[in-house]
Order: structure tokens, then C-alpha cells, then sequence
């Protein structure tokens, strides 16, 4: 008998992780170039399945989750500025009530460093909410380590 609910158990879950669907419109590749032997540039590409969108990083307290990045303190190089990004599209939100800055398609965000030394890994994290017409993601955080070499 114990078997049996054991079995009963481990098909309903399996049965349950089938059905749900995790939803992911937004993936992410990390870059770098040199600009020269004392600077480069760090290249964070969010690339959205139709429909989606995510935010500026300049929205509004009372908005929605902006898109932010942290970078890992390092000894190997300082950040030159703030994290750069195009010009986003624009809309009003009703929820929100108020004008907020988006992107969709296809985004790229830049972050200049100043290098002490010819080659090390730039560490930190990007924070998004992806949403569509109909709903909003949970905020969602994607690590990542840029070689520059």
C-alpha cells in the first residue's frame, strides 16, 4: 500500500509539472569590447518574444519594476557613469496611472568601465518585469560574468 501512494504521489506530481507552463519572454546575452587598453564596454541585450515588453530604468516611485542592474564590486576595474539605454517608447499605464518608458522587440544597455588591469570578469546582475497586454511576470533577476580581455 505504501508503494502504491508513493507512485500515486509521484505521478500526480509529474502529471501536474507537465501541464504547467513556464513563461520566459525575455532572454538575455552579456558582452564586452574594448575600447581601449583603459576602457571598455559591457553590452546587456534583452531580445522579447512578440508582445512583451519590459521597462525603462527610469520609471517613476509608484510604477512598475524598473530595469536595473548591480555590478559586483571589483579591484580590476571602476564604472565609468550610469548604465546607458536607448530611447524607450512611451505609454500610459492606467494601473499605474502615469506615462512609463518601455521596450520591446529588442533592447541593449550599456555600462563603460575604466580597467586597472588588461583583462578581468565583470560580475553582477540584471532585475526586469516582463509584461504583455493581458499580465506581469514576477520581477525576475538574471546573473551574469562578462569576460574582457
Amino acid at each position: 500500500m505504501k508503494n502504491f501512494l508513493l507512485a500515486a504521489f509521484i505521478s500526480l506530481i509529474a502529471a501536474t509539472g507537465v501541464s504547467a507552463q513556464i513563461v520566459k519572454p525575455v532572454k538575455w546575452q552579456f558582452g564586452a569590447k574594448k575600447i581601449n587598453k583603459d576602457e571598455a564596454v559591457i553590452f546587456m541585450k534583452a531580445t522579447l518574444e512578440n508582445g512583451w515588453h519590459i521597462y525603462s530604468q527610469h520609471v517613476d516611485e509608484g510604477g512598475p519594476i524598473k530595469t536595473s542592474f548591480t555590478f559586483t564590486p571589483s579591484g580590476d576595474f571602476t564604472l565609468v557613469g550610469k548604465t546607458a539605454e536607448p530611447k524607450p517608447k512611451v505609454k500610459h499605464e492606467e494601473v499605474f496611472n502615469m506615462d512609463v518608458g518601455y521596450f520591446d522587440k529588442e533592447v541593449v544597455f550599456q555600462q563603460k568601465v575604466k580597467l586597472k588591469k588588461g583583462e578581468t570578469t565583470v560580475k553582477g546582475a540584471v532585475e526586469y518585469m516582463a509584461c504583455d497586454a493581458s499580465q506581469c511576470l514576477p520581477p525576475d533577476e538574471i546573473p551574469f560574468a562578462v569576460a574582457i580581455k
